[in-house]
């Protein structure tokens, strides 16, 4: 591709590399100079213009943004995506189902690394999406790239994104009472625990509330409909064998994990009861900010597996945003020890 000042004479058919304003006419850059667009210009004065001119062996930056997209997603409806139009070297990726972001990691590394004029952003691995949401954006920097690059580009690029949809359609919620809570904490968490669910498109089957006893939760989880299974406590877990853990026991169920590394959200435990996901809620799940049982949640929603390994590995990157309420903040930045 050519790019540079020339003379308006031999600028006919080149690409306005800049916007020019000419009285009440504003020219915008990518346009296609014409026979008419040579004569406002000059008729404004101008005797030289930067354009760009595409090689015979180039696609203008519509049509790579567009291949490469395509490339990217070739069965959109399949994928729980959809192309947005091509524009200004840009095609956006849009997401029409919840679920979870798939990627291809080292198919898109490979498509930013084959030249600074081709780029590919997405948003965070598994990162939620909902139907609407911008996942992903094609940007072709220059007006127009080799046709070479963008196919060394695609090459391999096949179905690097998609939405991983919610499996599991349906919930229950058991909260526990303890002595003296306020009813307006239990229902803050019923709103927040709908909230989470309403966005993964999973219905909320029942609710129960009992007392903050072992053999009551047992008995409550014994009866619990739902695929999933979420157990919030009137009191924090501290503890495998607290009342939590323990009422998942003496279901007859098993716990796999007490105590996540993210935060907030630590105070987390997974488990099952039968073939059923049980996930007991950190306090701060009362909230509708981002913690580690959202992460526990979509993953399990979405049918991904919640080993031990997976659950360590959320460490990484699970130091979240710091909540106001927070009662013990964390160290803050220049503080001393």
């Amino acid at each position: 591709m050519e790019f540079g000042p020339v003379p308006l004479s031999d600028a006919l058919g080149g690409i306005l590399a800049h916007s020019v304003r000419t009285g009440d006419r504003l020219l915008k850059k990518g346009r296609v100079l014409g026979d008419d667009d040579i004569a406002l210009l000059k008729g404004a004065g101008l005797r030289e213009i930067t354009i760009a001119r595409l090689a015979p062996d180039d696609l203008d930056e519509n049509a790579a943004a567009a291949a490469i997209a395509a490339a990217l997603v070739p069965a959109p409806e399949a994928a729980g995506l959809r192309l947005g139009a091509a524009s200004t070297g840009r095609v956006n990726i849009i997401a029409t189902r919840p679920g979870l972001l798939q990627l291809d990691r080292d198919a898109i590394r490979r498509i930013n690394a084959t030249s600074p004029e081709i780029t590919l952003a997405t948003l965070s691995p598994l990162a939620r999406v909902a139907p609407d949401m911008l996942v992903a954006t094609v940007k072709i920097i220059t007006y127009g790239v080799g046709r070479a690059l963008v196919e060394s580009a695609t090459q391999g690029a096949e179905r690097a994104l998609s939405v991983l949809p919610v499996t599991r359609q349906t919930a229950s919620l058991i909260l526990t009472r303890t002595p003296g809570i306020d009813d307006r904490l239990l229902d803050k968490g019923r709103a927040a625990v709908r909230a989470r669910l309403d966005a993964l498109g999973i219905a909320l089957e029942g609710t129960q509330t009992t007392a903050h006893d072992t053999a009551k939760l047992a008995a409550a989880l014994r009866s619990a409909p739902g695929e999933i299974i979420l157990i919030l406590t009137g009191s924090a877990t501290s503890d495998a064998r607290d009342v939590g853990p323990a009422g998942l026991i003496a279901a007859g169920g098993r716990l796999q994990r007490f105590g996540l590394p993210v935060d907030p959200g630590n105070l987390l435990f997974v488990g099952t009861l039968g073939a059923r996901p049980v996930i007991g809620l950190p306090g701060c799940a009362r909230s509708l900010a981002l913690n580690g049982a959202d992460w526990v949640l979509e993953r399990i929603a979405c049918g991904l597996e919640c080993s031990n390994e997976t659950l360590a590995q959320m460490g990484i990157g699970g130091l979240l945003k710091e909540g106001r309420a927070r009662p013990h903040p964390r160290r803050r930045m220049g503080t001393q020890p």
